[in-house]
C-alpha cells in the first residue's frame, strides 16, 4: 500500500496536472497540517480517493467547517456519513478510522506559543491523547493492536523538534508511543530546508517521519500481529 503524505509546503511537483503520472499506485493520502484546503481538495479530486488530515497552526480559515465529534471507529465507506467532509478531505483530529486494513488516528495543532488558534499546552495535549484511549482499547480487543499510524502536526518532544517555543514537540506523543506503539507517527511543522536532512527516526518500535513537503510511505496494510 502506498500512502502520499503531505505537510506544510505546497510542492509544485505535487500541485500539478501531472500528479497522477508522477505518483502512480497511490492508495491513500494523508496531510499533517498547515496546507490550504484547496490544495487538499485538488489532491482528493485528482486521485479520487480518501484524504485524511489534521490542522496545524496555520491555514485555519476553514477550520470552523469541520465540527469536532467524539473519537469513534468507522469504515472507509462510512466516513462521509460520520465526519464533516469538505474539499473531499476528512478531518481526523481526536478520531480513529479504519482504512483498507489500517488503523489511523489524528492529533493536530502545535505547542501554545502566542495564544493563537489550534495551539495546546502540554496538559491540554495530554487530554486530547486521553480522549483517544477508549477507541484504542477497542482496537486492541477487536483488531489485536492499538494503532498503525498516528498523524500529528507537531513532532514528539526531542524528536525532529526545535529549541524555539513554537516548534518544541509534545511529551504527550512520547507517552503515546511508549504506551500504544503505533507502527508510524507522521508529523510536519518542522520545515526541512536541506533535502538531505534526516526525516526518519525510530523511537521504541515506532518509526517517526517528518513528512514536510511530501513523502511516499509504503506499508503492508495486512499486518495482523498485535502491538507489544
Amino acid at each position: 500500500m502506498k500512502v502520499l503524505c503531505v505537510s506544510d509546503h505546497v510542492d509544485p511537483l505535487v500541485y500539478s496536472v501531472r500528479v497522477r503520472e508522477r505518483f502512480p499506485d497511490i492508495d491513500l493520502i494523508v496531510s499533517a497540517g498547515d496546507l490550504p484546503m484547496e490544495y487538499l481538495g485538488f489532491l482528493a479530486s485528482n486521485f479520487n480517493m480518501p484524504l485524511l488530515f489534521v490542522f496545524g497552526n496555520h491555514n485555519l480559515n476553514h477550520m470552523d467547517n469541520f465540527r469536532p465529534r467524539p473519537a469513534m471507529h468507522v469504515d472507509t465507506r462510512e466516513i462521509d456519513h460520520h465526519f464533516a467532509n469538505r474539499f473531499g478531505s476528512t478531518h481526523i483530529h481526536r478520531r480513529v478510522v479504519h482504512v483498507d486494513g489500517l488503523l489511523i488516528a489524528g492529533l493536530g495543532g502545535s505547542r501554545r506559543y502566542n495564544r493563537g488558534e489550534n495551539q495546546y499546552t502540554e496538559r491540554q495535549m495530554y487530554l486530547e491523547v486521553l480522549r483517544l484511549v477508549p477507541r484504542l482499547l477497542w482496537n486492541r480487543v477487536f483488531h489485536g493492536r492499538f494503532l498503525d499510524i498516528l498523524i500529528t502536526h507537531a513532532p514528539p518532544l526531542g524528536v525532529h523538534d526545535a529549541a524555539d517555543r513554537c516548534h518544541t514537540g509534545f511529551r504527550a506523543f512520547r507517552w503515546f508511543i511508549r504506551r500504544f506503539g503505533p507502527r508510524y507517527l507522521l508529523h510536519g511543522h518542522v520545515h526541512l530546508y536541506d533535502l538531505n536532512a534526516d526525516r526518519i527516526s525510530v523511537v521504541d518500535r515506532t518509526k517517526v517521519i517528518n513528512v514536510y513537503g511530501y513523502y511516499i510511505l509504503e506499508i503492508d496494510a495486512q499486518r495482523k500481529e498485535p502491538n507489544r
